[in-house]
């Protein structure tokens, strides 16, 4: 009995370095990740038409998040004409019979109509003020002093610029870098094996980097954004997703191919390993800069959803690009 009780004291001791040193409740982490690998490959198996419709949910889901971000400092992005916009860029991309053209033209179209309600300061209910108080409720007070902002005097005020600059941003980094996850849907005739790389070569990407980190991690690889970031996690990250790379072209193509493009998982695993990892740090220098913790609580041991798929959003219009130019 004493041996057991030991032996789990231990385990204990040996979970909470592993929590301290990656930032997350990994029993949490794990257990979403799970549910969630779940739910996106059963989309994928079932209709690619309905993986496209959950990448839907997911940008909005993202984007509310981003919306109670924001908000926390003053700053206000038009949540429902942002959803209507992304929810057009996206299934138009999908749909449409010119993917290109119809992406560029609803993102053109969402800049415009975006900028012009993003100074219309619309509430529907409480939920926003509840969100907002909740979440700096919840953060850390040595979080909000290296914000940028000035959170002692009350609500903050800003110009209409400033509302119009964040929504394009907004409209740039959810529906614009979303349609490029669409994107490789529609050419080339495999788009369960783009729907992988697209969507887990990041998320494999960011485990390799995790553990890597973990268990490796000496050199950080900026401090002063995000701590716990690491070269040896960097590298975790390229390996991760270079082998992935290298198990989906195994199961997709046929040896030919694999003859004449075994590069092109080389260069997909440097490419989604490294912007995977700039996307990390991206989310993490706007949350520093707001003064927040996490994008949001929708995933238990992940944060929010945006801090899920940020390391997607900005490797999506790399693995877009190759893969087109590739003809895989």
């Amino acid at each position: 009995m004493e041996r057991n009780e030991q032996l789990h004291e231990e385990a204990e001791v040996a979970l909470d370095e592993i929590n301290k040193k990656t930032g997350r409740n990994m029993p949490q982490a794990v257990g979403t990740a799970v549910v969630l690998i779940a739910v996106i490959l059963a989309a994928m198996l079932l209709s690619i038409d309905l993986f496209v419709a959950l990448i839907v949910v997911f940008m909005i889901l993202a984007l509310w998040e981003l919306r109670v971000d924001f908000a926390t400092v003053g700053l206000h992005i038009p949540f429902v004409m942002l959803c209507v916009c992304s929810a057009a860029t996206l299934f138009a991309t999908y749909y449409a019979p010119l993917h290109v053209v119809a992406m560029a033209l609803c993102a053109m179209a969402s800049i415009m109509l975006v900028s012009m309600t993003a100074t219309a300061k619309l509430s529907f209910g409480n939920r926003l003020s509840l969100a907002v108080a909740d979440k700096l409720s919840n953060t850390e007070a040595g979080a909000r002093l290296e914000s940028s902002f000035n959170h002692e005097g009350g609500e903050q005020h800003h110009s209409r610029l400033s509302h119009v600059s964040v929504s394009v941003l907004t409209v740039l980094y959810i529906p614009v870098l979303a349609a490029c996850i669409v994107m490789p849907l529609t050419f080339h005739g495999h788009p369960v094996a783009h729907a992988i790389m697209l969507v887990f070569l990041p998320a494999l990407s960011d485990t390799g980097g995790l553990f890597a980190g973990a268990w490796l991690g000496k050199h950080k690889l900026s401090p002063r954004i995000s701590p716990k970031k690491s070269w040896e996690g960097l590298a975790g990250s390229v390996l991760f997703a270079m082998a992935g790379a290298f198990a989906v072209m195994f199961c997709t193509y046929t040896s030919d191919v694999w003859a004449a493009m075994w590069w092109v998982p080389v260069l997909e695993g440097v490419l989604v390993g490294v912007t995977g990892t700039f996307g990390d740090l991206c989310a993490s220098m706007i949350k520093r800069d707001l003064g927040i913790k996490d994008m949001g609580h929708l995933l238990k041991g992940h944060g929010g959803v945006m801090d899920r798929v940020d390391s997607i959003l900005m490797a999506a219009p790399f693995t877009c690009i190759l893969l087109w130019f590739t003809g895989l």
